[in-house]
């Protein structure tokens, strides 16, 4: 187990934000799936980036590295449309990479094998079963364990399925029903949450000449016999990581974030408005994005539509005058932990006046915190944000299993230190 000891200083300088996660997982399967070489540049490899491509890989894809990122070609995915295959797929703690692939596995006739680490066999799937059985997929599980085992072909048709639970179940028939050879509708059943992430997953298909028809917010409709036409891309910086710089400008640090598309639709792009919100200020010019502040205040935030910055902004309102209350934010605790229980542990063991509440948090703000250990819960977003918190910290902040970062920002100690962070890491044995 690693740990990070943060001594509390000011954070200053310019950072490039690391590129999206949410759209690398996606252009990859794009590229994957497409009838030809797709270059992709300005990639990082995550472990869960590499579970999707390692899953891609075992599919039949083609990814190899090049100088500026992948070249990734789909023809022989595409070639063995009717050959059946055997599988394994180790999805590591990706959910995105378990989600998005099982529906993609399921376009041809093929036997598949799930498996994962960690928390990924407690979040749920049930969403998926229902579909299975519907279209005589065969298939089984270990309950609180993930070794999935599948085996059949997803059909034309419609789907119905619940929009209230991960935006993820959406996107993985989004991204499979082209490729079947009858035309498919997606009916959603209830409400929507991360919505942003659907719109990701359109415009990536959009870009490699995927076409997605709506004609009510809760329909989609999807031709069949599409194919996924070959493209370039270059994927933009991450509105989750940038997140944890912009709260930290807000919290009175100096940093200049490179690499942020202002017109993005990334649905965590939705910090910029709550730092204005809590009385912050966003500037956008000379090709980076900063925020400032120093004095915000609390306020009222919604966590169903981004659920991933949750935990920096709880940190905001812990620091922050008056009350903040998160709310609609249940799903936090089906993620690489019981977010909401990590959170609030790690800001209390801070010195922070906050509370549980079923589906959020209660955040009494104060001016500093003292300091002191927490755990990151082996949880990469747990991890950035309490270092985050330690720059308004009166003593030292030790965070356990720091070396959770790597799941999605692997150079995150390095780039907090280039900013001043003093930070120690060390191996506890």
């Amino acid at each position: 187990m690693k740990s990070v000891k943060i001594m509390p200083s000011k954070l200053r300088g310019t950072i490039n934000v690391p590129p999206s996660k949410s759209m690398a997982h996606r252009v990859v399967i794009c590229g994957g799936l497409g009838a030809g070489k797709s270059s992709i540049s300005n990639i990082d490899l995550s472990d869960d980036l590499t579970a999707t491509i390692e899953g891609m890989r075992a599919l039949g894809s083609e990814i190899e590295k090049s100088s500026s990122g992948f070249i990734i070609n789909g023809a022989e995915f595409l070639d063995n449309a009717n050959a059946a295959f055997t599988n394994v797929i180790d999805c590591n703690e990706s959910g995105t990479t378990l989600r998005l692939l099982i529906p993609i596995s399921l376009t041809k006739e093929n036997s598949v094998v799930f498996t994962g680490r960690g928390n990924l066999g407690k979040r749920p799937l049930d969403l998926y079963y229902e579909i299975f059985e519907k279209h005589g997929i065969s298939y089984e599980y270990e309950k609180d364990g993930l070794n999935l085992k599948i085996k059949g072909s997803m059909k034309p048709g419609e789907y119905k399925i619940r929009g209230d639970i991960s935006s993820q179940f959406i996107s993985g028939l989004l991204l499979a029903l082209p490729l079947l050879d009858g035309d498919s509708k997606i009916t959603v059943t209830t409400d929507m949450e991360s919505r942003g992430y659907i719109d990701l997953t359109i415009d990536m298909q959009k870009r490699f000449g995927i076409d997605i028809q709506q004609s009510k917010s809760r329909e989609f409709y999807i031709k069949g016999r599409q194919i996924y036409k070959p493209t370039d891309y270059a994927v933009e910086g991450d509105f989750s990581q940038g997140a944890f710089y912009l709260v930290a400008g807000a919290l009175g640090n100096d940093i200049k974030c490179k690499g942020l598309n202002i017109d993005s639709l990334q649905g965590d792009k939705a910090v910029l408005g709550i730092i204005e919100a809590m009385g912050g200020k966003v500037e956008t010019k000379g090709g980076y994005i900063q925020a400032y502040g120093a004095d915000t205040q609390g306020t009222v935030i919604d966590g169903s539509q981004f659920p991933d910055i949750i935990p920096i902004l709880a940190v905001l309102g812990a620091l922050s005058r008056g009350t903040t209350k998160i709310v609609n934010a249940g799903r936090l605790r089906i993620k690489e932990c019981d977010r909401l229980k990590a959170i609030c542990e790690g800001l209390r063991n801070l010195g922070a006046d906050i509370r549980e509440l079923e589906d959020g948090l209660i955040i009494n703000g104060r001016k500093s915190l003292d300091g002191g250990i927490a755990d990151s819960w082996n949880d990469h977003r747990i991890a950035m944000s309490l270092a985050i918190a330690s720059t308004r910290c009166k003593d030292a902040v030790t965070i356990r299993n720091s070396h959770a970062v790597k799941k999605s920002y692997p150079g995150f100690w390095n780039d907090f230190k280039s900013l001043g962070g003093n930070a120690d890491e060390w191996n506890m044995g």
